[in-house]
C-alpha cells in the first residue's frame, strides 16, 4: 500500500540499529501507522530527522508492506510547539494516550482532528489544559467505539447536573444513590461536569476537577493492566510539590 501526501502527527519515535528509527505517527487518512525510517541519524538526513520529533505535524510518503511503512520521504509542515512544564507532561500524555488506544491502520479522521484541536491547546492555561485534555479523552474514546451519549445515564435518563455518576465503561454513567462520604464522592464526577463534555462547554472549576479520576478510571478500563508512564510521572511531580520546601 502506497501512503501518499498524508499529513500526519508523530506520536513517538526511538532509535532502531545504528542509524534509523521506529516512528509511530497518526495520519489523517490512514490512522496510525508504524514507520521504519532508515539512515536518518546520517548528517545528509538530518532534516528528516529533525522533522520526526513526537508532536510534529508532517507530510509523508511510505509504502505500507507487512506491519511496518518504509518511509521514503517527510517534512515538517509546521513548527512544533516548545512545551516545558506540565504543558510538556501534557503533551506526552496527549500522544501516549493515542499511542496506546487507537488501532493501526483504521483512518480515523475525527480523532485526527481532535488531536489537532488538543495539540493547539497545549501551551494553554493550567485550567484551559485541563479542559482540552478532558475532551480529547472523550473524543478518543468516541473515536474508537468507547464513547458514551454524555447526555443520558446507562439506563437512558438525563443527566440530572445535581447528582454524582460513576463511569461504567460497559454500562456508561451510574447515578449515585447515596452521595455520602469522601469514598462514593472521590471517584464520581458531577452530573454538570457531563453535560459540560455533552455540550463541548468548559464547567465551572469544582466539576471539571471532579471529572479527572472518572475519566482515568475509565481509560484504564480499556488500556488493560499496564497503566500510562505519563500518570506515573504526574503522580511523581505532585509527590516532589508537596515536600516540605518544595
Amino acid at each position: 500500500m502506497q501512503i501518499a501526501s498524508d499529513s500526519a502527527y508523530v506520536l513517538h519515535a526511538r532509535a532502531w540499529r545504528e542509524t534509523s528509527l521506529l516512528v509511530e505517527v497518526l495520519c489523517a487518512d490512514h490512522g496510525r501507522v508504524g514507520l521504519v525510517a532508515r539512515g536518518v541519524s546520517t548528517p545528509k538526513r538530518h532534516p528528516l530527522r529533525a522533522a520526526l520529533q513526537p508532536l510534529q505535524c508532517i507530510r509523508l510518503e511510505a509504502v505500507q508492506r507487512g506491519e511496518l511503512a518504509t518511509l521514503r520521504h517527510a517534512e515538517a509542515i509546521d513548527v512544533a510547539p516548545r512545551l516545558s512544564g506540565e504543558a510538556a507532561l501534557a503533551g506526552f500524555y496527549l500522544n501516549e494516550l493515542t499511542l496506546r488506544l487507537a488501532p493501526r491502520l483504521d483512518p480515523l479522521p475525527t480523532l485526527h482532528a481532535a488531536y489537532a484541536r488538543t495539540r493547539g491547546l497545549l501551551g494553554e492555561p493550567a485550567r484551559s489544559l485541563a479542559w482540552a485534555l478532558r475532551c480529547f479523552e472523550r473524543d478518543l474514546l468516541d473515536a474508537i467505539g468507547f464513547g458514551f451519549d454524555w447526555h443520558v445515564d446507562g439506563d437512558g435518563a438525563a443527566i440530572d447536573p445535581a447528582a454524582r455518576y460513576r463511569l461504567d465503561p460497559e454500562h456508561g454513567p451510574r447515578r449515585l444513590l447515596h452521595d455520602r462520604g469522601s469514598q462514593d464522592r472521590s471517584d464520581a464526577t458531577t452530573g454538570a461536569a457531563l453535560l459540560a463534555l455533552a455540550g463541548d462547554h468548559p464547567p465551572d472549576d469544582e466539576d471539571l476537577l471532579s471529572l479527572r479520576r472518572p475519566m482515568r478510571a475509565l481509560l484504564s478500563h480499556h488500556l488493560g493492566s499496564r497503566g500510562l508512564k505519563s500518570w506515573e510521572m504526574v503522580a511523581q511531580l505532585r509527590r516532589l510539590q508537596s515536600e516540605p520546601g518544595a
